[in-house]
């Protein structure tokens, strides 16, 4: 009997959230109209709610925290190259995350600032990977159009002048297999009628300058720092037509059975890979990784053996301790992982 560890098939995982959505996640994960969804789902998570103890981790079908099992035997989970760089963190939050309404104007932490403010080692850099959309118009909102200076920022933010924030970003329509990366400091939201798989940093720093109509109050938009100190880590440098060609990419006409489908860079934050699976095995090599199925039927062999039914809507947990593996069948899977350690 093999004493390696296996992957792990998990449930949902979602906690409240203060915006709308959930309906693209139920169907995703083939539940009936009776539930009801809310609009994240955190998978794999090794991340707390912020200023929450408990809210936001997975739990295993055993009862044990996934933080806590990887804590204890991190080799084991992550790979000793991982943990020699990154420590015992999985260095990898995965959401999906249905948008039933625009997101509010916001931006997140680099690593600097985080360690500085927030006596964290990770800011929280992310990316998404479009999965779904509904509605007339799915649009994301990345970056300024043109620099503004932090001054004006302040004022949009002390008058919660929502309409010249959002008008001050770039409007970008997207469909399934577009995908959009999140440098930290980067200004944006995400339109009404997009579904996503976000990877991001494991941590939940939203610096969130349009917090009227969304959040309680002024302070959940600043995370208790205050909006004129938040603002030093945001970037308002525009970004033009050229510039946003770096961060989206369109994969949706790539049939390769493995397709690379974030942008240039950002596999210094994490990586994500679209197997599209139609007959012939796609051969994976260790590591941790998250892996999401979008439709389809097929099978997960680790290395000592192990078989794992995939289907559409499961989500996984693989710890590289299950060494190599493939997957057979038919299907699409999201497979997301934690940057190479050598990129760190």
């Amino acid at each position: 009997m093999s004493t390696h560890l296996e992957p792990i098939r998990l449930p949902a995982n979602q906690p409240p959230q203060f915006y709308r959505g959930g309906d693209a996640i139920a169907a995703l994960r083939g539940v009936g109209s009776e539930t009801k969804f809310g609009p994240e789902d955190w998978v794999g998570s090794v991340t707390t709610m912020f200023g929450q103890d408990t809210t936001g981790l997975t739990r295993l079908p055993s009862g044990v925290w996934l933080r806590d099992a990887v804590r204890e035997n991190a080799a084991a989970w992550l790979g000793a190259k991982h943990v020699a760089s990154l420590g015992d963190s999985t260095g990898l939050l995965v959401k999906l995350l249905d948008a039933g309404q625009r997101l509010p104007v916001h931006f997140h932490p680099s690593d600097a600032f985080a360690q500085q403010h927030f006596d964290s080692h990770f800011g929280k850099t992310e990316a998404w990977i479009v999965v779904g959309t509904y509605g007339d118009d799915p649009r994301v909102y990345p970056g300024f159009k043109e620099t503004v200076d932090k001054a004006t920022v302040a004022e949009w933010t002390r008058e919660q002048d929502a309409p010249s924030m959002l008008g001050a970003l770039n409007s970008v329509g997207v469909q399934a297999g577009d995908t959009v990366y999140i440098p930290s400091g980067l200004p944006h939201a995400i339109g009404e009628g997009v579904f996503v798989v976000e990877l991001q940093q494991p941590t939940d720093f939203s610096l969130t300058l349009e917090w009227r109509d969304f959040l309680a109050s002024p302070e959940k938009g600043h995370l208790g720092i205050g909006f004129d100190t938040a603002i030093e880590t945001l970037d308002t440098s525009g970004w033009d037509e050229e510039r946003l060609k770096s961060i989206v990419k369109h994969t949706a006409a790539d049939t390769s059975s493995t397709v690379d489908l974030l942008a240039a860079g950002s596999d210094a934050f994490f990586r994500a890979d679209r197997l599209q699976v139609t007959g012939a095995p796609v051969a994976l090599d260790p590591s941790f990784a998250v892996l999401v199925v979008l439709d389809g039927e097929g099978t997960l062999r680790t290395e000592d053996g192990g078989e794992h039914p995939l289907a559409k809507g499961d989500t996984y947990v693989v710890p590289y301790d299950s060494g190599q593996a493939e997957v057979t069948g038919n299907l699409t899977v999201i497979r997301c992982r934690p940057p190479l350690p050598e990129k760190r």
